[in-house]
């Protein structure tokens, strides 16, 4: 794979090359495309693009890191696009369990939670980001998006348990 298209998907076609605040933006992208793709596609194609985007994130990180040991660019947003997904996961697999697809609060409330773990890292969070490899650049955002999504869902129980909905 040629190291300019490498940077094109590791950049999620250039987003990460924004002078401010690129990962911010990588997951705002990253909130707007999934929530498109679970209304108008459906759930389960939500399920295998992250999955698939998880894949080549650890399979172009590895190969641009190959090049370049022990950094984790910030233009790298693959990785936040990965953990966002993840997070989306919970509210949209909540909504199609009722047969709907997911409405606003879900994908803004995982996106803003997942911002928030992104940038605290705890824990887990933490121990992933402090590596330099591949896995380090990933799992940090997966971590990230694993409990973002677990908080979505927590705030919803709870939401409907004050509402009585």
């Amino acid at each position: 794979m040629s190291p300019e298209t490498q940077r094109l998907i590791n950049t999620v076609g250039y987003i990460g090359t924004l002078p401010r605040a690129p990962g911010t933006w990588g997951s705002l992208a990253a909130m707007l495309v999934g929530w498109g793709i679970d209304r108008w596609i459906g759930t389960p194609f939500l399920v295998v693009a992250t999955i698939v985007v998880t894949i080549v994130g650890f399979y172009t990180v590895g190969l641009a890191l190959a090049e370049r040991p022990g950094e984790d660019p910030s233009e790298f947003v693959i990785d936040e696009v990965a953990g966002q997904w993840v997070a989306m996961l919970f509210p949209a697999l909540g909504f199609a369990v009722h047969g709907v697809p997911m409405v606003w609060p879900g994908p803004v409330f995982a996106f803003l939670l997942f911002r928030l773990f992104d940038i605290w890292k705890p824990w887990l969070v933490g121990r992933a980001d402090r590596r330099s490899d591949p896995a380090g650049v990933m799992l940090d955002d997966l971590w990230a998006g694993l409990f973002a999504g677990i908080c979505t869902v927590i705030l919803a129980g709870l939401y409907h348990g004050i509402m009585g909905l």
